[in-house]
């Protein structure tokens, strides 16, 4: 049995990358003819063309375009692996780590993050950017180094995640609402002017789902995308905004909140990171610490759990 050259992998990912045989040989630091006949070598191999003529320059074939991400995940994990293991100088380090979340994360954990890291590693500055999509696009070319969020169909499928803690969904009014101090049944939760969260602007969500088999279906008044807008809203006016409780612990401050009374699904909310950062030392440590903020025990004003679903 013969053993393919694992060498080629890497050629194949250059290639693949720059989409010219010039290019992937300076890249390479080879000759023209030499990634010529290595190209020929991978054609060959695969027994695919690869990469084909159209006008002055080469485009990929389907076959190319599939391997495209799974080469480049191989190379990557083949070089982790045989990097050699540096000592972790956390004092001396200097690094800026991007991470990206939807709003209430930075309010609800970042003092705590920030404080943690100041404390450990001085020289590490942390960016937080506004999670406005699901996909997992800024994780893969490295804009985005750390996400947490819910994994979902979006999510990539080489993407890593643990999960830090979940969450349930908890109904929201000002201090003075008609809603407060009174136990609340689905239809008066149902009948009251609710606000909907949805980043890509949709008619209806989740909790609308569950509504549906009650025959009961609550008045929409305005959409919104994020969780800190619906907050203001409901807050300055008679609207009820419908929000994870623990991720919006900070937000919902000064506000009431109760269990939504009818049965929703907890969400699981993650820590996300692309594979090409699993080995590194310090985006390791970055995780830990981010897992170990979410992890302690705070005070998010947790309306209690109703004894039953009305």
């Amino acid at each position: 049995m013969s053993h393919p050259d694992l060498n080629l992998l890497v050629t194949l990912d250059v290639l693949l990358a720059e989409g010219s045989v010039a290019r992937a040989a300076e890249r390479l630091r080879l000759s023209p003819s030499a990634m010529s006949r290595a190209l020929a070598r991978l054609r060959e191999t695969t027994g695919d063309p690869l990469l084909v003529r159209a006008g002055r320059s080469l485009v990929p074939t389907p076959r190319a375009l599939e391997l495209r991400e799974r080469v480049a995940l191989l190379v990557q994990d083949a070089e982790a692996v045989l990097r050699p293991q540096e000592m972790l100088d956390l004092k001396r380090l200097v690094r800026t780590f991007t991470i990206r979340n939807r709003d209430g994360f930075v309010e609800n954990f970042g003092p705590r993050l920030i404080a943690r890291v100041s404390e450990e590693a001085p020289g590490i500055r942390l960016r937080f950017v506004q999670k406005t999509s699901k996909d997992s696009l800024s994780l893969r070319d490295g804009t985005v180094d750390l996400e947490t969020g819910v994994v979902g169909k979006t999510t990539g499928p080489e993407v890593r995640a643990q999960a830090l803690f979940r969450d349930r969904f908890v109904g929201v009014v000002r201090m003075g609402h008609p809603l407060c101090g009174v136990t609340i049944t689905p239809a008066q939760y149902a009948a009251g002017r609710h606000i909907l969260i949805s980043r890509r602007g949709l008619d209806s969500g989740p909790i609308d789902d569950a509504l549906e088999p009650l025959r009961l279906k609550r008045e929409i008044v305005t959409v919104v995308a994020g969780f800190s807008e619906a907050l203001a809203l409901a807050g300055a006016s008679n609207l009820i905004a419908s929000v994870p409780e623990r991720y919006t612990g900070n937000l919902r401050a000064g506000m009431h909140s109760f269990p939504i009374p009818i049965a929703m699904p907890e969400v699981t909310i993650s820590l996300l990171w692309h594979p090409r950062l699993d080995a590194d030392p310090a985006h390791r440590w970055l995780r830990g610490v981010v897992r170990d903020v979410c992890a302690e025990s705070i005070d998010c004003g947790r309306a209690p759990r109703p004894s039953q679903v009305v």
